[in-house]
């Protein structure tokens, strides 16, 4: 097998990695119910005049399953915190007590739930269209190959399969990690 096939799988392989890592911190961000930290993850607290994650100015910790306390390691800035939180629009209002921040997460309704599986499940099919499509970078790249380095058809025939096993190895991924959602986000 050539160095550029080579290459082909390792790029290709990476990318789909890359695409499944994205669909897992995507997943992160939704709500489920439970606190996650991770849904902190796109707020930006003015800081010195510098927007800076909050992750990196406090300690995030979950109490009861329901509620993120966080814990400024400045308690200055606990203002500014509340303000950045509510502008990151995650839908939960913060509760400040002077030393630190509580955000209590609501139990969700029937019908939230079932909102937020439809959006798990475009999230998840927009995951499986950047698979598809590094697949289809892929089979292009073969095809540039076979051209350049004159392979033999059942070689190239060969390549397209383990193309498809892999594109099937991701897209599998995908799926469990939907279905793993759903799951988490159903569960009362």
């Amino acid at each position: 097998m050539s160095e550029a096939i080579d290459e082909l799988f390792l790029f290709g392989e990476e990318k789909m990695e890359k695409a499944i890592s994205q669909l897992r911190r995507e997943f992160g961000q939704i709500r489920s119910g439970r606190a996650n930290p991770m849904i902190l993850d796109k707020v930006l607290v003015e800081y010195y005049g510098a927007p800076t994650q909050l992750r990196q100015l406090a300690q995030v910790t979950v109490q009861e399953g329901t509620t993120l306390v966080i814990s400024p390691f400045d308690k200055n800035i606990l203002k500014e915190i509340e303000k950045a939180i509510i502008k990151a629009e995650i839908g939960i209002t913060p509760n400040s007590d002077g030393t630190c921040v509580r955000l209590n997460f609501p139990p969700l309704t029937e019908d939230r739930r079932r909102e937020i599986v439809k959006d798990v499940k475009k999230i998840g099919e927009e995951a499986k269209v950047a698979i598809r499509n590094i697949r289809r970078e892929m089979t292009d790249d073969l095809k540039k190959a076979e051209k350049s380095e004159n392979l033999p058809e059942d070689t190239v025939k060969d390549e397209q399969d383990k193309i498809q096993k892999l594109t099937d190895k991701y897209t599998g991924m995908v799926d469990s990690s939907v279905t793993e959602k759903e799951k988490e986000v159903m569960t009362v």
